[in-house]
Formats: C-alpha cells, sequence, structure tokens
C-alpha cells in the first residue's frame, strides 16, 4: 500500500490538540486495511519525523437519520502516533 493512501486525513479535535502539548500524540484518519507497521513508515515519510508508537482503534459506525430515513456511517480506523521529543507536525 502507498503511503499517501495509508494516511486519509488528521483528525483535529479537542483532545487531541490536548495530546498534542501535552504528550506529543498525533491522530490520524488511516484506511481500514493498513496495519501499524505501514502507518509508522507513512508518517515518517510524509512529514519528515521519527515515530516511537502507533496504537490504532476502530470506531464503530452508527445510525443516522435525515428526512429520507435512517442510515448507517461505516466504521472508522483511528491511528494515535507518538513522535519523538524534538520532533512537531505542523498542521496549521
Amino acid at each position: 500500500m502507498e503511503v499517501t493512501t495509508v494516511i486519509k486525513k488528521p483528525l483535529v479535535t479537542e483532545k487531541s490538540t490536548f495530546g498534542v502539548s501535552m504528550n506529543n500524540r498525533y491522530v490520524f484518519e488511516v484506511d481500514k486495511r493498513a496495519d501499524k507497521g505501514q502507518i509508522k513508515r507513512a508518517v515518517e515519510e510524509i512529514y519528515g519525523v521519527r515515530v516511537l508508537s502507533v496504537a490504532t482503534q476502530v470506531r464503530k459506525g452508527h445510525m443516522k437519520r435525515n428526512r429520507m430515513g435512517w442510515f448507517r456511517v461505516g466504521n472508522q480506523k483511528r491511528a494515535v502516533v507518538k513522535l519523538h521529543a524534538e520532533d512537531r507536525i505542523e498542521l496549521f
């Protein structure tokens, strides 16, 4: 799998920004088929940083409603990436 298809987008929430400032951890939405090694390689190659660890989680989809009825939002895979203390990623 190519590194550009592994990482879909960085997730910027209140909790993830707190993790960046305190623990140097960044959160990304990643491809469902990607494993930890591929995620680590992709972050190192795209952003030019040193990755210490990768933690992944699959968030279950849920039901949403609009005026046409109910539909299911699919599962989402997230990766929390811990960087070396000297490295930073500028998201903005």
